[in-house]
């Protein structure tokens, strides 16, 4: 393992996030316990800003709208807004996390296909860049709110594109709950001319995440741009998608990437807008853990872990696969074995198969990849408390949320009077 877009090295035979020694780390705050290196996320950002700029005039830069789902920590979020981000929130909690971290409301895009009314007025209220709309639902609710200004929104487009990532994270087909077909849209902008406090100046559109390929991409922004010309549309967000290494995945490349928006959406448009996530933060981020013991088993052993599937989800909701290696390096024999958390589940599984040096009980692992939806979906089950996460930027290292207690967990909880002995 080496340093560079990873963040993460080994000196000497401990592995580090930049300077600070893991083994250490997890000695003084526990595990299971996500580290992310600010170091990592800004040169994502700059790389990603750097692409468009050689790609891009200067009045066409896209604005880069963090994807808050993929980690909405408020530090991680205050980071992004000193680099001059915004946000692309899908809730109103995730507004106000955006909001309450300094990035400013003009710079976030609301998106989501179930915003409530409560939702929506506060973002009327605080006055955000741009409501993406994705059913007749949602503009017959902002109709009925009556603006007091002239609300921007964008209709999001399903280009009924296969996007040849996971199905539970593919957005853009036919018969998705996400977006609406170019000829509804066409209906519903019509509609919204009609009122006075509705601007209907953009298309929105996302097909889905860790898209490894641009031919999915490039057929969605044909379409995209075949509709902002039939309709007028000037403001086109193009969502975001863009992949990470897991394991062996080849990429695309950035320029290649910027190369399609320069050729397809900008002469279509005024204004273009970018929600990148997990390509900002999934690399920063890992989950330490620890062997809590080794079960034998008919096929191999199993290691389990204090971990589980609560912390990081990702593998029993969609089979992901994480980069998992021993914290501190050693010259045992190689052994097969499989991965597991505590989790009454049996989906509760991290690896099958995976050949590492023969491990003992109180060993470290690094899960790597894991600052994109991790902590963001981590959960209270099992009555598992959720896990710290600390921020390492250089040679800075603190706790930005500290570990949940029991205490933590049950202190909403509320026992009825009627039932006290």
């Amino acid at each position: 393992m080496t340093s560079g877009p990873d963040g993460f090295e080994f000196i000497g035979n401990v592995l580090h996030a930049g300077p600070v020694n893991l083994e250490a780390l997890a000695e003084s705050c526990g595990t299971p316990t996500y580290v992310y290196n600010a170091g990592v996320i800004r040169q994502r950002i700059s790389a990603l800003q750097g692409a468009f700029a050689a790609a891009l005039p200067p009045d066409k830069q896209p604005l880069l709208a963090y994807a808050c789902k993929a980690n909405t920590n408020g530090a991680i979020l205050r980071l992004m807004a000193a680099q001059g981000l915004g946000a692309d929130v899908v809730s109103g909690g995730e507004m106000m996390r955006a909001l309450k971290a300094g990035i400013p409301a003009d710079k976030i895009v609301f998106s989501g296909v179930g915003k409530t009314e409560e939702e929506t007025t506060a973002a009327i209220q605080n006055e955000i860049r741009q409501i993406n709309i994705e059913s007749a639902a949602e503009l017959d609710r902002l109709i009925d709110l009556h603006p007091p200004y002239p609300l921007k929104i964008a209709f999001r487009l399903n280009p009924d594109v296969e996007p040849g990532t996971h199905a539970k994270i593919s957005t853009g087909q036919g018969g998705s709950k996400f977006g609406m077909p170019a000829d509804e849209i066409s209906n519903l902008m019509d509609r919204a001319r009609r009122h006075k406090n509705l601007l209907p100046a953009g298309l929105s559109v996302h097909i889905g995440s860790q898209l490894t390929s641009l031919d999915p991409y490039e057929t969605a922004f044909r379409r995209l741009a075949d509709l902002a010309r039939a309709t007028g549309a000037k403001t086109l967000d193009f969502g975001g998608g863009l992949g990470i290494v897991y394991r062996d995945e080849k990429l695309p490349d950035l320029k290649d990437y910027a190369g399609l928006v320069r050729d397809i959406l900008a002469p279509a448009a005024m204004e273009l807008i970018a929600e990148p996530g997990r390509f900002l933060v999934g690399a920063a981020g890992i989950l330490l853990t620890r062997i809590t013991h080794l079960k034998i088993a008919p096929d191999r052993p199993i290691l389990i872990l204090d971990a589980g599937m609560n912390d990081l989800m990702r593998p029993a909701l969609y089979d992901a696969v994480h980069r998992i290696v021993p914290v501190r390096t050693t010259t045992a024999p190689q052994m097969l074995v499989d991965i597991a958390g505590p989790v009454c589940e049996s989906s509760d599984i991290f690896a099958r198969r995976q050949t590492m040096p023969a491990p003992a009980p109180g060993d470290l692992l690094a899960i790597m990849d894991a600052g994109a939806y991790g902590a963001s979906m981590a959960s209270n089950y099992n009555s598992r408390p959720l896990p710290a996460e600390i921020l390492v930027d250089s040679d800075k290292c603190d706790v930005i949320r500290k570990r949940q207690t029991f205490d933590d967990m049950i202190k909403d909880e509320i026992i009825p009077e009627w039932m006290a002995e």
